[in-house]
């Protein structure tokens, strides 16, 4: 007589447990969002030539003005909008992963299971840990 194999025990499903690629694609987007901010404390406040405004006050209240801007140069202009595009790809990719549908349908709590994904090991640049990734978070 055999004694029967027992079953394997079924692994519980753990939310934090991510996928490579969705941790890779976290951490580009932490990166891409971090030179996009970069980018725009160098530029002007208008992407093309503008006068500006004086500061307007009226029956007491305020408008403040704005100074002249020269506009971006195209390169700029060009990285911005490259930027810009990469970003969108990569929230696309990491909002469209099925690890979340995963999630969904083991009761995970989507709020805290997308944000610790933010602060997964390998998901956010060692130069960004402290700077625009954690106040953007």
């Amino acid at each position: 007589m055999s004694t029967p194999t027992p079953a394997p025990e079924e692994t519980p499903f753990d939310p934090h447990a991510f996928p490579a690629d969705l941790v890779a694609a976290q951490r580009e987007l932490a990166e891409a969002y971090a030179a996009l901010h970069t980018l725009q404390k160098r530029l002007p406040w208008s992407r093309e030539p503008h006068d500006g405004w004086p500061e307007v006050t009226d029956r007491g209240r305020e408008r403040p003005g704005r100074e002249a801007s020269p506009g971006w140069a195209a390169a700029d202009a060009a990285e911005f909008d490259r930027l810009m595009r990469r970003l969108q790809e990569l929230a696309a990719f990491v909002q469209g992963h099925g690890h979340w549908k995963a999630c969904r349908d083991n009761g995970a709590d989507m709020v805290a299971t997308r944000q610790a994904l933010k602060h997964a090991p390998g998901a956010v640049p060692s130069a960004l840990e402290r700077q625009d990734v954690t106040a953007a978070a």
